[in-house]
């Protein structure tokens, strides 16, 4: 940690800046360390330092580490954040609150006409933190949705993709298998990364249980709560997807098996579609929602993967701060998100206010993410999210994938293990 808050102190120049140019403010911003997003930053800033020749943005990308989680939380430890953040994970933010990182955006008058003229209301809760405040600003959201190989579905009979947990096993032997059953095809009706890496789960075990429980997420009222028969179903469908040889016990390290035409269904998010237009033209695809139990009714949820925009503590300049946050958010530099990420803003009109209209009919295929933003969930507000999403993860080792527990045990366990975690912790 303290290494780290060197490193971020000898990167940035933090609200603690010294400025100067006393009529001039200066603020640093911190966007994500990926090409997509560090090109609409630079265009974003300079657009702003145009308009706002009393109020400079200088941009960094976050410093390099195994994670920007790490790097805020350094340094935050060190007093060395920047004004503003727009890689915030919502599963840090308590951590971030706990150690007096942020500062509360509704304490400025116009919060709620911002978010609320952006926010899709149903979302809002979702980033409200225990204690009742707003600590970070909504901004995108990568919802996690079911890619699937048309070619490979049509050639196993199914011209639509599957809806159920039922339709998916019958169409995944079918994809994998011969047609007498017992001669492997060399093709996987899907795969997961099999790795005991806590952050895998959010695109499996995590996203189905959001999808088979009407988006619920890891705890109720504070509590652990995902003991539950959803969970059970959840686990025990990824169980059979194993044990039935339709997803291979093996991970994959020279390339997406889906790029390749090596799996029929892909559990992702919108970026990928970019990647299979330049890395794949002629693979024919489509997107659906996830399968869910036999059983379910009504909408079907997902993980949203958000990232959120936070101002820092440490910052001298709150209100200038705060308009900057704004402006990164309004509709034309949210079609620059999508124009230059492929990644979906958080808002409620993507799909009929007319400032996104080039952008959604030059790819279609992502109308499919921006109407699933309304169904999906984020993480909870809980400061143990990482332990309690390795026990998770080292269950479903042992149960999905090398099947030496039953559903029903495997669940128990991580419910068990993450209550004590909780618990620990106090």
């Amino acid at each position: 940690m303290l290494v780290l808050a060197l490193s971020a102190q000898g990167c940035s120049t933090g609200g603690g800046e010294q400025e100067r140019d006393p009529d001039v403010v200066h603020l640093t911003y911190w966007p994500a360390t990926n090409q997509q997003e560090v090109r609409l930053a630079d265009t974003l800033v300079e657009r702003w330092n145009r308009l706002h020749p009393r109020i400079q943005v200088k941009m960094q990308p976050i410093p390099a580490s195994q994670s920007s989680e790490e790097v805020l939380l350094a340094a935050i430890a060190g007093k060395t954040t920047p004004d503003v953040c727009s890689n915030i994970w919502p599963g840090s933010l308590r951590e971030f609150t706990e150690a007096g990182g942020l500062i509360r955006l509704d304490q400025f008058s116009d919060y709620d006409s911002a978010v609320t003229s952006r926010t899709p209301r149903g979302l809002l809760d979702l980033f409200k933190s225990s204690d009742g405040g707003a600590y970070q600003m909504p901004w995108k959201t990568n919802p996690i949705m079911m890619y699937y190989n048309k070619t490979m579905l049509a050639g196993a009979g199914a011209q639509v993709p599957p809806r159920t947990y039922s339709e998916y096993f019958s169409i995944g032997r079918k994809v994998t298998f011969s047609a007498d059953g017992t001669t492997p095809t060399g093709v996987w009706m899907g795969e997961r990364d099999i790795r005991p890496i806590w952050w895998q789960r959010w695109f499996d075990f995590y996203t189905f249980y959001i999808a088979a429980s009407h988006g619920k997420t890891l705890f109720a009222n504070g509590e652990v709560s995902f003991g539950d028969p959803e969970a059970e179903a959840v686990m025990g469908f990824f169980e059979r997807c194993y044990a039935e040889g339709i997803f291979p016990r093996t991970f994959f390290q020279g390339g997406d098996p889906f790029v390749q035409g090596r799996k029929a269904t892909n559990f992702a998010g919108p970026y990928m579609v970019a990647t299979l237009r330049k890395f794949a033209p002629d693979l024919r695809f489509g997107i659906a929602q996830l399968p869910v139990p036999d059983d379910h009714q009504g909408p079907v949820y997902t993980y949203g993967d958000f990232k959120n925009i936070a101002v820092f503590s440490t910052t001298k300049h709150p209100k200038e701060a705060w308009e900057f946050v704004k402006f990164l958010v309004a509709a034309e530099h949210d079609a620059l998100l999508l124009e230059y990420c492929d990644q979906l803003p958080i808002r409620g009109d993507l799909a009929t206010n007319p400032v996104f209209h080039d952008y959604f009919a030059a790819k279609p295929e992502m109308l499919m993410f921006a109407r699933q933003v309304p169904y999906t969930r984020s993480m909870d507000d809980a400061k143990d999210l990482k332990e309690i999403f390795d026990a998770l993860s080292q269950e479903y080792e042992a149960c999905a994938v090398y099947g030496t527990k039953t559903p029903a045990e495997a669940i128990a366990d991580a419910v068990r293990r993450s209550r004590s975690i909780v618990e620990w912790n106090k």
